[in-house]
């Protein structure tokens, strides 16, 4: 489970008092007919029973299993004998939770629970084992979606929820395995909706429906049985339940699963441009009333924004009628669309509110990555680089806006890492020309092998570098 000042997972349970008697408002002033407060003792002795009856047998346990190779500690006298000990290894376990959501097998967790996972095995409700394996993964929205192979059998499912209909009060229930003591199901409300100061895509579900450690990966559910988010999160200082638990909202489940059964993978629509929240400083001098929507401060060309006609200090209100609140926002709104659609984004620019219409499309690999292993008597020698392009930067989580030649790797003790260059640094310049391509590269550093100075800059998270040059490959 991860830990932040939100640790991975959380929330409360929702008792009802049979002393809490409120008189029924009138039918006219309910925003819903199936929403009503109790009003009497029998109403508050209602039970949930049947509800966990019809989900419960969907929500399994995710037992993962890895590898883990340790060095011991040297003694004084092994250091003066100059000894050295071999690794030793050992298994390391964890749990979460997890949904069926196909009935052929397809089980949706969070990536956490399965990172580093040498073996997953899946436990159903009745007890049963399946070894699993994973489809796709995303780490930055935290979903990983596994299949079971069940024989042919067809198993229980939860349907996902991807309608806008969640208002803050529902009752839901958080169904998962805390601290491995079995499935467990808690009752709660929705406390907030769109959290987006929690990672830098989603839009979270807020609970207070008590969930713990073990938790992550499990269902949050309404009282018709439909899955409406997938838990992940819990803010909490001693990493056990404080009442704020967060889910994944049940719309952008739904899209990671079909890209993942349909593509192999899990791929988000984008804008194809760089945004940034609009503050109330910055509302004051666009002329805005008040703090809202995502400004655009760089356009990528040929993207979805560029096509669509959007241009730099636009600011997008809404997309398809959902608020924009901030750039994770837009992230997640984004993330949201199937592939290919089109939707309606509404946005504000020289102090009026224009509507265009952007597709829905996926980060290109423009250029084609290329990627080479650089080996020669040279600074660079023992670096694997590579074009840059949007698709790569998503594949990899770095800004997929960078441009040009990025280091992907480094051979340990070769004369690149002994430079000083690491992952994801962007060589600008070799011996003061620009470079453009992995391929340029190399001849560039192949027709200079018999050079004695060398000058090489690099960006390294947007700040510009001189590299000096103090080693070179050894003479064989």
């Amino acid at each position: 489970m991860k830990r932040l000042a939100l640790s991975i997972l959380s929330a409360t349970t929702l008792a009802l008092s049979s002393s809490f008697a409120v008189a029924k408002p009138p039918l006219l002033s309910m925003p819903k007919a199936d929403r009503i407060v109790p009003d009497s003792q029998l109403q508050v002795q209602l039970s949930y029973a049947p509800v966990v009856k019809d989900t419960a047998p969907a929500v399994v346990n995710v037992f993962t299993s890895r590898t883990v190779r340790t060095r011991s500690r040297l003694s004084f006298f092994d250091m003066m004998r100059d000894m050295r000990r071999a690794p030793t290894e050992r298994v390391q376990n964890s749990l979460g939770s997890g949904v069926i959501v196909r009935d052929n097998g397809v089980v949706v967790t969070n990536a956490h629970v399965v990172k580093g996972a040498d073996e997953l095995r899946v436990v159903l409700n009745d007890r049963r084992e399946f070894v699993a394996k994973v489809i796709a993964q995303d780490e930055e929205i935290d979903l990983a979606v596994l299949q079971i192979d069940t024989k042919g059998e067809r198993l229980p499912t939860l349907s996902i929820s991807e309608d806008d209909s969640l208002e803050i009060g529902d009752i839901v229930l958080a169904i998962g395995n805390p601290f491995g003591v079995g499935q467990t199901v808690t009752s709660g409300i929705v406390s907030a909706l769109g959290r987006t100061n929690v990672t830098d895509v989603s839009s979270f579900i807020q609970t207070d429906a008590a969930v713990n450690p073990g938790n992550s990966g499990g269902a949050l559910v309404n009282l018709d049985g439909r899955l409406i988010g997938v838990n992940t999160a819990i803010f909490s200082r001693s990493g056990g339940s404080n009442g704020i638990g967060f889910a994944i909202p049940g719309e952008l489940v739904a899209r990671a699963v079909d890209s993942a059964v349909t593509e192999g993978r899990i791929v988000r629509p984008w804008l194809g441009a760089r945004t940034s929240a609009v503050d109330s400083a910055l509302a004051a001098t666009l002329g805005m009333d008040r703090a809202r929507g995502a400004i655009i401060s760089e356009i990528y060309p040929d993207g979805p924004a560029d096509k669509a006609g959007l241009k730099s200090r636009d600011v997008i209100l809404s997309i398809d009628g959902s608020d924009v609140n901030d750039d994770s926002g837009l992230r997640f709104r984004l993330a949201t669309l199937p592939l290919g659609s089109s939707a309606k984004v509404v946005f504000m620019r020289d102090g009026r509110e224009r509507t265009k219409t952007i597709k829905a499309d996926i980060p290109q690999e423009i250029p084609a990555r290329d990627e080479r292993f650089l080996d020669g008597y040279h600074p660079l020698d023992g670096a694997t680089v590579v074009n840059m392009s949007p698709a790569l930067g998503e594949e990899i989580n770095v800004d997929p806006y960078l441009r040009g030649v990025m280091v992907l790797s480094l051979a340990r003790r070769s004369a690149a890492y002994s430079n000083g260059l690491r992952p994801t640094d962007v060589i600008l310049t070799l011996n003061d020309t620009d470079i453009t391509s992995a391929r340029q590269l190399e001849r560039l550093l192949i027709a200079a092998e018999d050079s004695e100075d060398w000058s090489l800059s690099i960006d390294r998270r947007g700040k510009i570098y001189d590299v000096p040059v103090r080693y070179l490959p050894r003479a064989n």
